[in-house]
């Protein structure tokens, strides 16, 4: 087991080489000027100069790659060229609220979508099954702006139930944040919730027509436990996989939805950056979302191991 874990975090040491070169390979490649875009009016030759030497943007394009390669490794990401704060440590501020979201909208999605796919697998074809496939098709149909903006007028300018914008901290006072947080989650909820319940109910009816299901039957098993016994969980296999997908996109598709909600997070935070060409923070804001990413498939690969004993055995063979 231990073998298995430290070959996929060895693995993922070139992948995240491999983003950090083309994130800063993109930002070079990107049309106009950051320093002049940053000094505007105040721009002069002198000043220009200067915040090419502060940035070391007057260096070679390799020397300056292998100098961010070598700050990245120090976790050393520089600093904003409109705070002028360490890039990390305004990012580490920011995370947890989307951390935050992520968190609730997945939990959503996991109690919405697991039991409409079973649901719908058990009785398929019948009013279950329509039920959960019209949601499904609804769900991953609607753009997740879109579906912002009507709950924003439903639920919080006509019903007034909930808040259209705006962050509490749960500490401060937990109801309150609970309400804050309702709408941002349910809009990035339910797209995941669709994507989940489609692969759950597709998983899940491949498991039933299994000959050991049949076997399960033919000794008399009561039906409710041949399905959560002996066919969901290793109909959850393949859906591991699609769940660990769903949150990685959850956490770099914050950025409109947080921008909608007034969200304190690191997407609204990457969309300023991106509108006023502040590279640095940007560089980092896609480092940090492709090492999240490749840390949740390295839960996902370790979530597999736990749930086929077969996949444990074979990387302890490997």
């Amino acid at each position: 087991m231990v073998r298995f874990i430290l070959g996929r975090v060895l693995a993922a040491v070139p992948v995240l080489l491999g983003v950090t070169i083309a994130v800063f390979l993109v930002m070079k490649l990107m049309p106009g000027d950051a320093i002049l875009a940053r000094l505007g009016t105040e721009a002069t030759p002198e000043l220009i100069a200067a915040f090419r030497d502060l940035y070391g943007l007057d260096r070679p394009l390799p020397q300056q790659l292998w100098e961010w390669l070598g700050r990245v490794a120090r976790l050393d990401f520089g600093v904003s060229m409109v705070s002028k704060r360490p890039v990390l440590e305004s990012i580490m501020q920011r995370l947890p609220a989307t951390l935050e979201l992520t968190l609730a909208a997945t939990l959503l999605a996991l109690l919405i979508g697991v039991p409409l796919g079973v649901a719908a697998a058990w009785w398929k074809g019948r009013a279950a099954d329509l039920v959960a496939r019209f949601f499904a098709m609804i769900g991953q149909s609607v753009p997740t702006f879109w579906l912002a903006l009507l709950l924003i007028l439903l639920f919080a300018l006509q019903l007034r139930w909930f808040p259209a914008t705006g962050y509490v901290s749960l500490i401060d006072d937990p109801l309150r944040h609970l309400r804050h947080v309702a709408l941002p989650a349910v809009t990035l909820g339910i797209g995941m919730a669709a994507v989940v319940a489609r692969y759950v109910r597709a998983s899940l009816l491949d498991v039933l027509r299994r000959d050991y299901v049949r076997t399960a039957r033919g000794k008399g098993l009561a039906e409710r436990s041949v399905l959560w016994r002996h066919a969901l969980r290793n109909a959850l296999i393949p859906v591991t996989t699609v769940v660990g997908i769903q949150i990685g996109t959850l956490i770099g598709g914050t950025v409109i939805i947080e921008d909608i909600f007034g969200w304190p997070g690191m997407g609204r935070f990457a969309l300023q950056a991106i509108y006023e060409r502040d590279y640095p923070v940007i560089q980092t804001i896609v480092i940090v979302i492709a090492a999240f990413y490749v840390s949740i498939n390295l839960v996902v690969d370790i979530a597999y191991t736990v749930l086929d004993p077969k996949i444990r055995s074979e990387g302890q063979r490997d």
